[in-house]
């Protein structure tokens, strides 16, 4: 008897345990899902109407915004949740818009589920140019949005009320891709006062207007900066430099595709973009040798080589990975641009 009362124990002792490690879990998943403060602060989703890429561009005092606050999917939308965030409304919203509901319906079925949405902003579009936002009158002044054509700009925790018409203006006024009208949008923020907290991270997504069906393609450009003193500044760093990757992407598969020419075109837009940039200089020489030009990637060999030498030890290395001519007299040639 005593045996099974002290089995009988343990299993209520047990059973317990896990009701309130159940309930400690689940209260945790919520709270992390609905922070005890306003995490985020200026954004704007938008859609280009020539190209149908969607994008989404923001800026917070908050450490490492982009997780939370941006959300794109290639031919369905974009979402923006922000203020006392809960970034469900990202996976939902871009489920209801790939199920087929606007963004408009989306925003509005999801809103009504939440019984917390007066704390809550929330803007979608999706890939028809459908969209709308919410700004919850129990978020922190100033705070408000602007909808637009193809685009909605939102704010909150601001320093004033002109930062969501400035970045309206300055999106609809802007000129070049959405990247480029959507970081015109933030910069406006900044300028007529921005976070009344100050700046720390910043993020932009934009994804193609004609999925590829592999999502990884999809990706125009997908940029954090999680933490800095000026996160505008280093995320148009990144921009850059991430126009300059697509570049030496797309001379890659014009070599693939026999294009020499076409490749040669886009390695010289990379370097023009970054000039400074070892690897994107390196892999521009080797596509000459590999086309038979050896005579014209010497200068740009001998660039590297000053930069880092590591580059010159790396070089025979790459014939027995197929990325250079097996010949000797081909590499030495090469290898004497580091003299």
């Amino acid at each position: 008897m005593r045996t099974m009362t002290t089995a009988l124990a343990l299993i209520s002792v047990f059973l317990l345990g896990l009701i309130l490690a159940t309930k400690t879990r689940a209260r945790a998943e919520s709270e992390s899902l609905s922070p005890p403060r306003p995490v985020h602060t200026f954004s704007i989703v938008a859609r280009d109407p020539q190209t149908g890429d969607l994008g989404v561009a923001v800026q917070s005092h908050w450490f490492s915004v982009g997780p939370v606050v941006p959300w794109a999917e290639a031919g369905v939308g974009a979402v923006a949740t922000q203020s006392f965030v809960d970034p469900s409304y990202g996976r939902n919203g871009l489920d209801l818009m790939r199920a087929g509901k606007s963004a408009p319906a989306a925003l509005k079925e999801l809103l009504a589920k939440d019984d917390a949405r007066e704390v809550r902003q929330v803007a979608m579009i999706d890939a028809q140019g459908r969209v709308d936002a919410w700004t919850g009158k129990n978020d922190i002044q100033a705070a408000g949005h602007k909808v637009g054509p193809n685009y909605s700009a939102q704010a909150n925790l601001m320093l004033n009320d002109k930062v969501w018409p400035a970045m309206a203006q300055a999106f609809e006024s802007a000129k070049g891709d959405l990247a480029d009208r959507m970081l015109a949008a933030l910069d406006a923020a900044q300028v007529a006062g921005g976070d009344i907290r100050g700046r720390q991270s910043a993020a932009l997504i934009v994804v193609t207007g004609k999925p590829a069906g592999q999502p990884w393609k999809d990706r125009i450009f997908d940029l954090r900066v999680d933490d800095s003193p000026e996160p505008l500044k280093e995320l148009r760093r990144l921009v850059t430099l991430q126009r300059a990757y697509n570049h030496m992407n797309a001379g890659d598969l014009a070599v693939e595709k026999k294009d020499n020419e076409g490749a040669l075109r886009e390695y010289g837009a990379a370097e023009q973009l970054v000039p400074d940039n070892a690897e994107m200089i390196y892999w521009h020489a080797v596509a000459l040798v590999n086309m038979g030009r050896v005579d014209e990637s010497l200068p740009l060999f001998r660039k590297v080589f000053a930069m880092d030498r590591n580059w010159a030890i790396l070089t025979p290395r790459l014939p027995k990975s197929g990325l250079l001519p097996d010949d000797p007299k081909v590499i030495n040639r090469i290898l004497s641009a580091a003299k």
